[in-house]
């Protein structure tokens, strides 16, 4: 059956979800609009920016429309008057009411950055990474109502490397996305894709990263340590106590000696950084942010603020 092209509306927020955005603006299919969510105040001066998603609309000339609450009547019939024939949500960040996903006649589909069943939910990417995972993907799949439950359309696996950080796994992640979801649409509109309901019973979630994810513990093994400040970095960053302030660890590597001393001890210094004990093994600290200050590699914050063997790092 030959593909036909497809009105679509398009509804993401995230740079995340940017790719895809492109890649259907370069497709035979016609967006009928996209949906964000609303500006938001950001930056020292905290001023209104657009979400990434609404910049890159406006640089092709599609139509944007934002709602505070998708769940609100009006914000459903601003949609639905849109007349798509195909709802395609990545990254959007609210969860859309079941008026909106039965509305379009081919149905909305979702890319989303696993393999499901596994890390339904907020923060897929980075729970992979913090559990030490060295193999993750992409999935469409058919909405419903539940949270990350639909059917599933297609899958492609993507290799963890051991240095890759959360922004560049959510980089070539999003790449991924963007190709698979213009095969999901052609394999929908030539008929060709046949849903696969999920297996529920194999379902894990990934829980939105908070407060209490971000600080280490030095008792912790020198590996799941090395995953928890990769898994959040960039954005919010891994933290220590040093002298009382919090110290962002952005980047590390495990050692293959173990060390010896209590968890948190500044061991001693290499050409790259810092090298502390964990309660397995030694890991060496590469990057750092002290508070208020800028990003640095680590060899540059021990000329600053000289670290003598014993000094302790705590959390």
């Amino acid at each position: 059956m030959k593909n036909k092209a497809l009105k679509i509306v398009f509804m993401g927020t995230s740079q995340f979800a940017v790719p895809s955005l492109e890649s259907l603006a370069g497709s035979p299919h016609q967006l009928m609009g996209v949906v964000s969510q609303p500006d938001r105040p950001r930056g020292r001066g905290r001023r209104l920016q657009p979400t990434p998603v609404k910049e890159a609309a406006l640089r092709y000339g599609i139509p944007v429309l934002q709602f505070e609450r998708i769940r609100d009547e009006q914000a459903v019939q601003g949609v639905k008057e849109l007349v798509p024939d195909l709802i395609v949500v990545v990254s959007y960040g609210q969860i859309l009411p079941a008026a909106l996903l039965q509305a379009p006649p081919w149905g909305c589909i979702n890319v989303h950055a696993s393999l499901l069943p596994d890390y339904r939910g907020a923060a897929p990417i980075q729970r992979a990474i913090m559990d030490g995972r060295t193999i993750t993907g992409v999935t469409t799949m058919l909405m419903d109502v539940g949270m990350d439950t639909g059917d599933i359309l297609l899958r492609e696996e993507v290799p963890i490397s051991d240095e890759i950080d959360h922004g560049g796994l959510e980089t070539r992640l999003a790449e991924v996305g963007a190709k698979l979801l213009l095969k999901t649409v052609a394999g929908l509109s030539a008929g060709s894709i046949r849903p696969v309901p999920q297996e529920h019973d194999k379902a894990t979630y990934a829980a939105m990263i908070s407060r209490e994810d971000e600080l280490i513990s030095w008792t912790w093994p020198a590996r799941e340590i090395h995953n928890r400040i990769r898994a959040l970095s960039p954005f919010p960053g891994a933290y220590t106590i040093f002298q009382g302030e919090r110290l962002k660890l952005y980047r590390s590597r495990v050692l293959e000696e173990s060390g010896q001393g209590q968890e948190g001890i500044f061991l001693f210094a290499t050409s790259d950084g810092l090298v502390v004990q964990t309660g397995q093994g030694a890991l060496e600290i590469l990057e750092v942010q002290k508070a208020g200050k800028k990003r640095m590699p680590a060899r540059e914050f021990i000329k600053g603020y000289p670290l003598v063997q014993g000094s302790r790092l705590s959390g």
